[in-house]
């Protein structure tokens, strides 16, 4: 979808094609891949609560990710999580959410909010043809409101005194609401000169 809006811009310095394969593991992916020049990678993931066992999964992708970029290829992945959940970022596209959320369903209602549906459950979102429709709404400039409401919960999660957390060579924060899947997209429409 992003790529479509973006070709679709007769001021785009580049055509944009997207390749966002399903991969959980960072190794996995970096080794199905061939690899002719230096490639960028940003992993899309949730930091999805500070429950032990799911902070160690985290904390094992960003040890994937690490690993990946070691395997003699020409890749650099980078950190594309969302707290609690990737509706996060969805919602940011059309309205705010700066509150910090108890369980990702709740995020339920703001995508309804934002999207004008009346969804009962996230997995009622998540089906695939309800997915794309929920796409098909947004503008370009919608994803440009998303980054910029994305920076602006980071800085405020910076003057609130949250600690930036660091783990092998990447950065989160473990309070919610907060995300870095705007980085890649940010970098990407500068590249192609639509920012």
């Amino acid at each position: 979808m992003a790529s479509i809006k973006i070709n679709a811009e007769t001021t785009a310095n580049y055509t944009l094609s997207l390749d966002c394969p399903i991969q959980k593991d960072p190794v996995k992916r970096a080794k199905s891949l061939i690899v002719t020049r230096k490639t960028d990678i940003t992993h899309v993931f949730d930091y999805e609560s500070n429950d032990d066992v799911l902070t160690e999964r985290f904390k094992m992708t960003l040890d994937r990710m690490k690993q990946a970029q070691s395997l003699g290829k020409q890749i650099k992945y980078y950190n594309g999580y969302s707290n609690f959940t990737f509706e996060l970022w969805m919602v940011l596209h059309k309205i705010d959410c700066n509150g910090s959320l108890s369980h990702r369903r709740q995020y339920i209602t703001y995508i309804n909010s934002a999207y004008n549906e009346k969804f009962e459950v996230l997995d009622q979102y998540k089906h695939e043809a309800n997915f794309k429709r929920v796409l098909g709404k947004l503008s370009l400039d919608n994803v440009k409101d998303a980054i910029e409401r994305s920076k602006k919960i980071m800085q405020r999660n910076q003057e609130c005194g949250y600690t930036l957390q660091q783990y092998r060579a990447y950065y989160y924060y473990k309070e919610n609401p907060s995300l870095y899947i705007w980085g890649a997209i940010e970098k990407i429409l500068r590249d192609c000169g639509l920012t």
